[in-house]
C-alpha cells in the first residue's frame, strides 16, 4: 500500500509532463505541414511530385 504513495504521483507527474510537452508542440507549430516533411524525404532537389 506504502508503494501507491509514490507510484500515483510519480504516474500524474509523467502525465503532466507528457501534456506540457505535446502543447509545447502545439504552441510551436510543429504539426503545420505534415505532408511536406514527408515530401522532403522522398524527394530530392527540384523533384516534385505531380499533383
Amino acid at each position: 500500500m506504502i508503494d501507491f504513495f509514490f507510484l500515483v504521483p510519480i504516474a500524474i507527474g509523467l502525465g503532466l509532463a507528457g501534456l506540457a510537452s505535446f502543447m509545447w508542440t502545439l504552441k510551436n507549430d510543429q504539426y503545420d505541414d505534415l505532408e511536406g516533411a514527408a515530401q522532403r524525404i522522398l524527394f530530392e532537389g527540384n523533384e516534385r511530385p505531380e499533383l
